[in-house]
């Protein structure tokens, strides 16, 4: 994933509102009108935000009968999961270093 789609992919899930909307489309498909319900906003504003998943790469959209479907697409949320993960070993270290410390600390404490 390139850097630009990478911030593409954060920017898109750095509102809760799509963050939410991804969680429930988990679940399967869904239209406008069923990933609008839960919020307290217009479906013209629940657009605005598939419109932006949709350019990150993290929904589909499809066309069954009159309903527009969104679907979820798992690779770009797999992807920023692997750059991430690329800083599990810097905080995995850091977290090593404070329990070295803090067991100097207690050892070095008076019972």
């Amino acid at each position: 994933m390139t850097a630009d789609r990478l911030s593409v992919v954060f920017g898109a899930l750095a509102d809760p509102t799509r963050r939410a909307i991804l969680a429930r489309l988990t679940e399967g498909d869904a239209n406008v009108a069923e990933l609008s319900a839960p919020f307290a906003v217009s479906q013209p504003a629940i657009s605005r935000h598939l419109r932006v998943l949709e350019q990150a790469g993290l929904i589909s959209r499809r066309r069954r009968a009159t309903a527009r479907l969104s679907h979820l697409e798992a690779a770009p949320l797999r992807e920023a999961t692997a750059w991430l993960a690329e800083y599990r070993d810097y905080w995995d270290q850091s977290y090593d270093r404070l329990d070295a410390l803090l067991a100097d600390l207690q050892g070095d404490r008076p019972d």
